[in-house]
């Protein structure tokens, strides 16, 4: 990505100020410098700005940098200041395990924080069988990449079409893509997850005999479980799709029909609305 491209990338998220999703003109202008600075120091094939997550004391800002597939090969980095980066290390499934068990409440913005959570777990059978104390420790700089990884899983939104994949499994930008129309960015079924499909896995034959392999490849927005997840409104004198998620509050989509301009970035606490199910 060129100069030209991370100001292009950053001027698309003016589409969406009136929502309060906001960087300051210092903080656009140096990641305009540090994003393509990073791209050439990691090799990368184009950096994206993902958003800032809150803390007490500090906000943590995203970026991410894609390598040969948009969807698989990514790198996650930090920063306080929009100049100095830091890389995440990926989730494993024991970090999300641990994560979710011991990080509670909101982030402080240290990533030395350490979280810590001790239960009883009894070990054994019968009479054999004896309680002891487990302690669970781990730090915020853990929970800050199994939070961004979590949220790309359930909330990365793209238009369907957007991307292609290629024969051998390669996922790229489709070029020819020139936007949905607006009847069609009326439509959840139109947006997909910009991860790996579960349900698309589960469908028959007969129910993929009118799908197109190439663009057809992931989960439609309108299958997700609960229904009423996503918030989906024309904004702008109706010219701007707009999809916020009530599932990671803070979550923003925005697509120009008839356009190729899309994108989506979180501005939140990094907490996710446990209590949708109840609001719905």
């Amino acid at each position: 990505m060129s100069d030209g491209g991370v100001r292009k990338q950053l001027g698309n998220f003016r589409e969406l100020t009136a929502f309060g999703l906001t960087l300051s003109y210092e903080q656009r202008a140096a990641l305009q410098t540090s994003l393509v600075l990073l791209m050439s120091e990691y090799k990368f094939k184009r950096v994206r700005f993902w958003g800032k997550i809150l803390g007490s004391r500090d906000d943590y800002y995203i970026a991410q940098g894609i390598s040969e597939d948009e969807m698989r090969d990514k790198m996650s980095l930090y920063s306080f200041n929009c100049v100095e980066w830091y890389v995440l290390l990926p989730a494993t499934e024991a970090m999300l395990l641990d994560v979710s068990i011991a990080a509670k409440g909101p982030f402080i913005g240290d990533p030395s924080h350490e979280y810590e959570h001790t239960e009883r777990r009894r070990k054994g059978e019968r009479d054999e069988a004896v309680v002891e104390e487990v302690t669970i420790k781990v730090n915020e700089e853990k929970r800050l990449a199994a939070t961004v990884h979590t949220i790309d899983k359930e909330v990365s939104v793209v238009p369907r079409g957007a991307f292609i994949k290629s024969p051998h499994g390669v996922v790229q930008t489709n070029r020819s893509f020139q936007g949905l129309s607006f009847s069609e960015a009326g439509k959840l079924s139109c947006f997909m997850h910009f991860t790996e499909p579960q349900n698309l896995k589960k469908k028959s034959v007969l129910e993929k005999a009118d799908l197109e392999p190439s663009i057809d490849f992931l989960d439609p927005l309108s299958e997700d479980i609960p229904k009423g997840s996503w918030s989906l409104q024309f904004e702008h004198s109706s010219r701007v799709c707009v999809i916020r998620s009530l599932l990671w509050l803070g979550l923003t989509f925005f697509h120009v029909p008839m356009t190729p301009q899309h994108g989506h970035i979180y501005m939140g606490n990094g907490l996710k609305n446990l209590d949708l199910p109840f609001m719905l």
